[in-house]
């Protein structure tokens, strides 16, 4: 490396976030997702063969979909073309096809598109590229931090292969950490930083997952925090709450998970003073409100149900809530939801009923789907003459009998509706229309 070299990779060091200088640049050096990047998994496989078509990355952030995009253009032997969908238009789509196109017909050299917040794309930017991915004149690979299947055109979704990112665990994030404070070429190591291991651990645990987040709290520990007298910067737990803005645990990780479990345990046993103590126990204790909002949602089905469904609305009204307005007006219809959950009848006919369909789904399937319920708009003269015996219910008054599950399946029965709150109704309903339980 000359001096100019030199020079400016010190330069842009010093202007870039820790957490893109520490980016991984390998396979090797990626951290996390093991189940899409191990030696054995497709991913790697088509990577190394380089025969990766399409493929869209989807998970939270901060778990290395753009990173391992990167990677995967890095790796090949084509071009690559980075866009965003917040600021990209069709122009910028129709140019990065045209040279795509020119260079596989002069040189024979496949191009990447690199596509991040795919999901903002509308219908008519999507289109502009689906010819493209059609002909295999651009390998596309989107990043998403939004469900594919429900945000992005399904033309698209159709033709790439789906890659679901997890939340990063806590090893990985602090074992990227103390790579990154020891790094001298890319990270912290040419400051004399000491990071103490609770506060390590504490940006592990409050970072969610997000490797991202975790980055940016250990720079912004390292270069706001006084050196001592020996020159050196030390970075105490103390620090850490303050650089990622949440306090630590005030239990040790045993106790959590036992206050979780009672918490978990007083929503199902309709103890709602209990719910409230233990909510607002592990939330002064440092527990993040949205993993208390997210256990709300989970047993607002799992033990209230159909037996008052307005209960699972209230508890995703709440968390809606809480991620909008914080602490501590947030705390308010949390704790509205923790009560009406905790207060309402209790059912658990629709977990039961979860359950037997998947068990019915993977250990006896029947794929046979009953002729009229077949979609015979393209089928034969005898398809449509069976899917004309179809019974649309509109025509009987809204119900009308008819065989709905495969041959091999009739006569299962998943959800039984108990009488309890709400699902007496629906029991009531069933009995009018004939459907005793099997």
């Amino acid at each position: 490396m000359d001096l100019f070299d030199y020079n400016f990779q010190q330069n842009k060091n010093a202007v870039q976030p820790l957490a893109e200088r520490m980016r991984a640049r390998t396979l090797k050096e990626f951290i996390g997702q093991e189940h899409i990047v191990s030696e054995t998994s497709l991913l790697s496989r088509a990577i190394r063969t380089d025969r990766l078509g399409s493929c869209i990355f989807w998970g939270p952030p901060g778990t290395g979909k753009t990173t391992l995009a990167n990677i995967v253009a890095n790796s090949t032997g084509g071009n690559y073309v980075k866009l965003n969908a917040v600021n990209a238009g069709i122009a910028d789509v129709k140019a990065a096809v045209e040279r795509a196109r020119s260079d596989l017909k002069m040189y024979g050299k496949r191009t990447y598109l690199l596509l991040d917040e795919c999901h903002r794309f509308n219908k008519a930017q999507s289109d502009s590229l689906l010819p493209a991915i059609e002909c295999g004149d651009i390998i596309f690979i989107g990043s998403t931090t939004e469900n594919p299947y429900a945000a992005m055109t399904p033309a698209i979704v159709s033709r790439c292969r789906v890659f679901e990112f997890k939340a990063l665990s806590e090893e990985n994030i602090l074992g990227a950490l103390k790579k990154a404070a020891a790094d001298k070429e890319r990270g912290l190591g040419n400051m004399l930083l000491e990071v103490d291991e609770a506060a390590f651990s504490h940006f592990a645990a409050m970072a969610a997952g997000d490797l991202r987040v975790a980055y940016n709290a250990l720079e912004l520990a390292a270069l706001t925090t006084a050196k001592g007298e020996d020159g050196a910067v030390h970075v105490t737990l103390k620090d850490a709450e303050e650089s990622i803005q949440r306090k630590a645990l005030s239990y040790d990780e045993n106790l959590y998970y036992d206050m979780l479990s009672a918490f978990c345990k007083s929503l199902r046993g309709s103890d709602s003073d209990a719910a409230l103590y233990y909510m607002h126990r592990l939330i002064n204790g440092g527990c993040d409100p949205l993993i208390i909002a997210r256990r709300l949602v989970a047993h607002s089905s799992e033990d209230v149900g159909m037996a008052d469904s307005n209960a699972l609305v209230v508890a995703v009204s709440a968390m809606t809530a809480y991620e909008r307005m914080g602490k501590p007006e947030g705390l308010i219809p949390l704790t509205h939801a923790v009560i009406y959950v905790c207060e309402a009848p209790k059912s658990n006919s629709v977990i039961i009923a979860m359950d037997s369909a998947i068990d019915d789904a993977v250990h006896r399937k029947d794929d046979v789907v009953p002729p009229h319920l077949k979609n015979a708009v393209y089928g034969s003269k005898e398809d449509k003459e069976k899917s004309a015996q179809y019974k649309y219910v509109h025509d009987y008054g809204g119900y009308v009998k008819q065989q709905y599950l495969p041959d091999g399946l009739v006569g299962r029965v998943y959800y039984r509706p108990k009488d309890i709150g709400d699902e007496k109704k629906v029991k009531e309903r069933r009995r009018e229309k004939g459907m005793e339980e099997k």
